[in-house]
């Protein structure tokens, strides 16, 4: 594998419970052992301004809500200071950066699930990003049963619930929907692997896909 002039940009997506964790840790051992410098993101958060705003769209309660027009712009400033403060230096410096979620996380939960308008989600998903798109995109993909039953028992397991999974089973149908579909508009740069099955025969697609890609 060739890690071309200005690094190599991974973004993972996927349901909830789809293991990306899991297969982002993989991945990254799979470049360090073959001396690629390799740094691990993870949206929302990755920077100091951009964990305290995680904390808020994943943890936030008390009697104000937290209205879905504000959850949207939350998300896209943090992207903006991630790719500002961390992506675009990291590739500059030729390291192969892997972002748990981006901005397709952005369309398929704002925008496929909490049917928010898709043209106005991509332009700020455009502008956070300053124009960087990721060379490949993992898309992890599993029945959204099986991933509420397994985020059920990491929240029991953490003691903390989070918003966003606690979701109802339709709003996650309806972002893995959305997945399905903006992978389905750009084939080339989106590839689709089961998340169902051992850890490291999911690990040995993801190379494949990734190999075939760069």
């Amino acid at each position: 594998m060739t890690v071309a002039k200005n690094g190599l940009f991974i973004t993972f997506e996927g349901p909830e419970g789809a293991g990306k964790s899991t297969q982002i840790e993989l991945l990254r051992e799979y470049f360090e052992k073959r001396g690629k410098d390799c740094v691990v993101a993870r949206e929302p958060g990755g920077t100091e301004i951009g964990e305290k705003l995680r904390d808020i769209l994943k943890h936030h309660k008390g009697e104000e809500p937290l209205y879905a027009e504000a959850e949207l712009l939350l998300f896209e400033a943090s992207r903006a200071q991630l790719v500002r403060n961390l992506i675009i230096p990291s590739l500059k410096n030729d390291c192969v950066v892997i972002c748990d979620r981006f901005y397709d996380s952005t369309a398929a939960y704002q925008g496929y699930a909490r049917k928010m308008d898709l043209d106005f989600i991509n332009e700020l998903n455009s502008f956070a990003s300053c124009g960087r798109s990721p060379d490949i995109t993992i898309l992890l993909d599993l029945p959204v049963e099986e991933g509420f039953r397994r985020t059920k028992t990491r929240q029991e397991t953490l003691l903390k619930d989070d918003r966003i999974e606690s979701e109802a089973l339709d709003f996650h149908r309806a972002v893995r929907d959305g997945f399905l579909d903006i992978a389905s508009r750009e084939p080339e740069r989106i590839k689709i692997v089961s998340a169902l099955g051992e850890a490291s025969e999911i690990h040995k697609k993801i190379i494949e896909e990734i190999d075939n890609a760069v």
